[in-house]
């Protein structure tokens, strides 16, 4: 509701709010799955339902849902076919990546022996596949041990590393409070509150207790 926010170009930024409070559904919005009832979302300057647009996107769905029957050589094969990537680029890309989110022992297994942490690695090496320059992460770190956390908190580095744009919505704040340069929060809908990691944290507080004050001013915002 009356969403205005800007990302800068190589920044990592951090989306929290409540469970229903409109995190997926802005996400959504930006890559023009579904639509909002008025305004404009623009990537990289170009209108958000600009089909090659999508050529400098990367996503990761909160339940990242693929065909069991694929392998995970199968599915980025797939995600680089259609990304326009030659033969070459794909196989060298795959191998890395699979390598990166350690899949690479499993890539010709089928995805459906995958284990729920396996199969979001394998939705994160997909949504990496192209090289994209806005990486746009739900809950990436949803089912994930403690390794898999590590792994893409060291990925989510490697972006920013390379001059990318991430943003990720995420319930673990200590994950934020560990790889963001800014924070949004938003409640019911609305956003109560951006700014940087270092003015949020100055007073020797944490995130979680501006998390919560937001809330309180929100006079609730979390689901019962």
């Amino acid at each position: 509701e009356g969403l205005d926010l800007e990302i800068q170009k190589g920044e990592v930024f951090g989306f929290i709010g409540p469970n229903g409070a409109g995190k997926s559904t802005a996400i959504k919005i930006l890559l023009n799955l579904i639509f909002p009832d008025s305004g404009t979302v623009f990537i990289l300057g170009k209108d958000a339902g600009t089909v090659d647009v999508r050529k400098f996107v990367g996503y990761l769905p909160e339940n990242p849902y693929f065909y069991d029957y694929l392998t995970s050589e199968e599915l980025l094969w797939f995600g680089g076919k259609t990304s326009g990537l030659d033969k070459t680029e794909i196989k060298t890309r795959s191998e890395a990546l699979l390598q990166k989110v350690n899949l690479f022992h499993a890539r010709q297994r089928p995805l459906r022996t995958y284990s729920k942490g396996m199969l979001q690695r394998a939705g994160l090496a997909l949504a990496l596949i192209h090289d994209p320059q806005v990486v746009i992460l739900d809950e990436p770190m949803s089912g994930l041990d403690p390794i898999g956390r590590k792994m893409v908190g060291d990925l989510i580095l490697k972006l920013k590393s390379e001059g990318k744009t991430v943003f990720f919505s995420s319930h673990i704040l200590t994950d934020i409070e560990r790889f963001c340069d800014r924070v949004g929060i938003i409640i019911d809908g609305r956003l109560r509150l951006v700014n940087t990691l270092g003015n949020l944290l100055s007073n020797n507080t944490n995130l979680e207790e501006v998390f919560l004050n937001e809330v309180k001013k929100a006079g609730g915002g979390i689901e019962g």
